[in-house]
């Protein structure tokens, strides 16, 4: 039997999943101010902008950590973009478990910087899945509360927080024009 490599329908629907956050994405910011984008609805709701660079990094930080379990590394896209945003953030952060005050430090309101990082991270994501076959889904990647956990349960979580993510831009941006 041969080695499977590459698109496998599995992963196609995988693929398609990341895709349409990607493609739904900048259609929901472009054109805005950078106030809007940095508006928070409530002094503890997260902004959009922080939301867009939250859930780039999240697909980042991950896929990279599926790549090195499933034995095809690759490198994050944030090194190449940390000094553009110059958060005051520590280089690993990527969002999770955040405090408000820290929230609040957010302060890139240039649309095109969070659309290009979130590009940069979607082109890492494809190599990752491009390298990977059914059989990597299975492969444990991590463990989590002592529980192991696949490729494959990390790719849907992953999915899964960027959609939210995405549904809370929306959310926010129609609170938006509602004020």
């Amino acid at each position: 039997m041969t080695e499977q490599t590459g698109p496998t329908p599995t992963l196609d629907v995988i693929r398609e999943a990341f895709a349409r956050v990607r493609d739904g994405l900048p259609d929901q910011v472009r054109g805005r101010s950078a106030d809007d984008l940095l508006w928070r609805p409530a002094p503890d709701a997260n902004p959009v902008a922080w939301l867009v660079w939250h859930l780039a990094r999240v697909q980042d930080d991950h896929l990279a950590g599926v790549a090195k379990g499933v034995g095809h590394p690759v490198e994050e896209a944030w090194p190449q973009w940390e000094e553009r945003f110059g958060l005051p953030y520590d280089s690993d952060s990527i969002g999770y478990g955040q405090s408000s005050e820290e929230v609040g430090e957010f302060s890139v309101g240039d649309v095109e910087l969070l659309l290009g990082y979130l590009a940069a991270v979607h082109e890492r994501t494809g190599e990752v899945l491009r390298s990977m076959s059914d059989d990597d889904l299975a492969t444990v990647v991590d463990t989590f509360d002592g529980e192991d956990v696949t490729a494959q349960a990390r790719l849907v979580s992953v999915i899964g927080d960027i959609t939210q993510h995405q549904g809370q831009i929306g959310y926010v941006l129609g609170l938006l024009e509602q004020r």
